[in-house]
């Protein structure tokens, strides 16, 4: 019997490694001669660089500025000529060093983000899968394109601050320094998100709130946005306020105004990284999950969205989350057969949270011998 065992992470607890290496075990106290198969996956967004370096690449770590200015150790990846570059591990929230507030929220940036580009363009990558999620700033991705050369200028002549509150005062950039093999790079965004950069769907008003953003920083935030959103246009002829363009802070908006980067499937990029069909395709039975089974993870997550590859080659499903609010009806039509949560198993949310690893085996182990 060969069994994929394929988590995202389990925020807070476990990583998507920690959690297959768990699954793992729970399968073999049931089915000892079975062959294990351990390929993590993600979104796109946080935990992709691990499922990159889980499948072969190189990690590497770079000193970057952080998105308070502050200097951050950031990880990347690379394979051959491919590099695997979470923004948020130079620009995230967990790289603020506080919790986030109205200031933070207008001062982050993107600055570090670009220096991680920078340094797989020096490492010879040519194709750059970028994973955006978990991002402290709403800049537009400005700041990453200042660390690849370009100069936002104000109305007077001057390079404008770096951060969201400060695009408002943008009126042109200068673009004679930009980083030539941006032209010559294949730049892959994954996004899991259809918000614009602006309005009320946009990355100010819906995710600045979780960046310390309050109704004033969020209007602000907005309005510098926008602004941007009209300089680069009259600079590159691109429209930027497109679907997706409003993930992480807006990161996408910079590069899709000058380079020809693509918007694509966070989990489709994740599975090409990670050569899940070719594991498939072996596969006697499946077992995924992650921290939450719920209305957002039936739009296309990870765990739902290898349910639906497993479903279309008749191979079974078995999901364990830490908590689950799909209705069994509603995993069923995604081809998952069993599914448990770990807090069903430990006396409180905190306990599992805590002990993910132990609950996670015996959850696995209890439904495979039920099944």
């Amino acid at each position: 019997m060969r069994i994929l065992i394929a988590p995202d992470k389990f925020k807070g607890s476990l990583t998507a490694a920690e959690a297959a290496d768990a699954m793992a075990e729970g399968a073999h106290a049931v089915y000892p001669d079975a062959e294990t198969v351990r390929v993590p996956v993600a979104d796109g967004g946080e935990g992709t660089l691990e499922a990159a370096v889980a499948a072969g690449f190189e990690e590497r770590i770079r000193a970057v500025t952080g998105p308070l200015i502050k200097p951050v150790g950031a990880a990347w990846a690379l394979r051959g000529t491919v590099a695997v570059i979470e923004t948020a591990q130079a620009s995230g929230l967990a790289a603020l060093g506080s919790e986030p507030d109205t200031e933070t929220a207008r001062r982050a940036h993107s600055y570090g983000a670009g220096q991680l580009i920078a340094a797989a363009l020096d490492a010879g990558a040519t194709e750059i899968v970028l994973g955006v999620g978990g991002s402290a700033m709403t800049d537009g991705g400005s700041g990453a394109l200042r660390a690849l050369g370009l100069r936002p200028l104000d109305a007077a002549g001057n390079i404008v601050p770096l951060g969201g509150a400060a695009l408002a005062d943008i009126a042109t950039v200068d673009t004679s320094a930009l980083d030539p093999r941006l032209a010559g790079a294949d730049l892959r965004i994954a996004v899991d998100v259809r918000n614009p950069l602006t309005g009320e769907d946009g990355a100010a008003h819906v995710f600045g709130p979780q960046k310390g953003a309050d109704p004033e920083t969020v209007a602000a935030l907005d309005a510098g946005l926008r602004t941007w959103a009209k300089v680069l246009a009259e600079a590159t002829g691109r429209d930027v306020d497109v679907p997706g363009a409003g993930a992480a802070g807006g990161f996408p908006a910079a590069f899709l105004a000058f380079t020809e980067a693509r918007l694509e499937s966070g989990f489709d990029l994740v599975a090409e990284l990670v050569g899940l069909d070719a594991q498939l395709a072996g596969a006697d039975l499946v077992i995924t999950g992650e921290g939450s089974l719920d209305g957002q993870s039936l739009t296309g997550k990870a765990p739902i969205a290898l349910a639906d590859r497993a479903r279309e080659r008749g191979i079974p499903v078995v999901a364990v989350a830490g908590r689950i609010l799909a209705t069994p009806e509603q995993l069923a039509e995604h081809g998952i057969e069993a599914a448990g949560a770990l807090v069903d198993l430990a006396p409180s949310p905190a306990d599992a949270i805590a002990h993910g690893a132990q609950y996670l085996r015996r959850a696995v182990a209890e439904l495979l011998a039920g099944a």
